[in-house]
């Protein structure tokens, strides 16, 4: 028997050890929306159907209990990796934006399929990618925009 269809990532998690610093640096450098903030997540818009979450470093380590359920404990270590799809267009502004806020540039990458990725590190050492279509083999310019 094969599994159900899975029809996408519907949250990234990262853990910060102030949630505060996190939440200045992501909002000013990438803007996302915020959909929900407290004194132990941020959750961020990032893009169609995706969260990009914030948890301070340590505060989900107990089981969160709900009126519609509970969230077991989890927790993170050590310096993670993400990636925001863009679009090709936007490459070089997303160049000049982040030297406007300071944020350096580690990497670029082009890739065999003609996406290009640009990385950068967070206040907590996660590492940032901004990727363009052509990056995987499912991320085509014609697939998404």
């Amino acid at each position: 028997m094969s599994a159900p269809r899975i029809s996408g990532v519907l949250e990234t998690c990262l853990y910060v050890d102030d949630l505060a610093r996190a939440q200045a640096f992501y909002d000013r450098v990438l803007a996302l929306p915020v959909l929900f903030a407290d004194d132990r997540l941020v959750a961020y818009d990032a893009g169609v159907a995706s969260v990009l979450l914030l948890f301070a470093r340590g505060s989900t380590l107990n089981t969160v209990h709900l009126p519609g359920g509970a969230i077991p404990p989890h927790d993170g270590q050590g310096p993670l990796h993400f990636a925001l799809a863009i679009p090709a267009e936007a490459l070089d502004a997303w160049r000049t934006h982040l030297a406007s806020e300071g944020v350096e540039i580690e990497s670029e990458v082009v890739w065999p399929r003609g996406g290009v990725s640009i990385y950068f590190r967070d206040p907590d050492g996660h590492l940032a990618e901004l990727g363009t279509p052509g990056l995987w083999k499912n991320y085509q310019a014609e697939a998404r925009t």
